[in-house]
């Protein structure tokens, strides 16, 4: 983790998109939340967030830069937020960040961030062009 980035006192960016807990059926043998867990929830909240601007389908094509900053306990709230950074004819990329919300504290953490790309895709599972951003969120 970079000497300059304070987990504790950022805030997120982007849309809440997931909010769940963590289950002690999600652990690995020494009680922490599996990585693939957490991805799972990141990859569901990018999924949500590549519909609603895609207007249809979509798939996962790509992850990048996933850094595990902080492990997930059982009892955690896990909030995703995510932001459509680019839009491409057919694809996106989509920043997402899980943050914890630390079992009996009011304490928020962020626990990991990553890069997905999605591309929408037709009934037939082809790619397909992502419409224009709707007037509201033109710059």
């Amino acid at each position: 983790m970079p000497a300059t980035e304070d987990t504790t006192t950022d805030l997120p960016r982007g849309d809440l998109t997931v909010r769940t807990i963590a289950m002690p059926a999600d652990t690995n043998a020494n009680g922490d939340i599996f990585g693939g867990w957490v991805m799972s929830q990141m990859d569901q909240a990018g999924g949500i967030a590549g519909v609603e601007r895609a207007q249809g389908r979509v798939v996962t094509v790509a992850v990048e830069g996933m850094s595990f900053i902080r492990p997930v306990r059982v009892g955690d709230v896990l909030c995703v937020y995510t932001r459509v950074v680019q839009v491409g004819r057919t694809s996106m990329r989509i920043e997402i960040e899980a943050w914890a919300r630390r079992f009996r504290t009011q304490l928020r953490e962020k626990v990991t961030q990553a890069s997905f790309t999605f591309v929408a895709i037709d009934d037939e599972g082809r790619p397909r062009p992502v419409p224009p951003a709707p007037k509201a969120e033109r710059p």
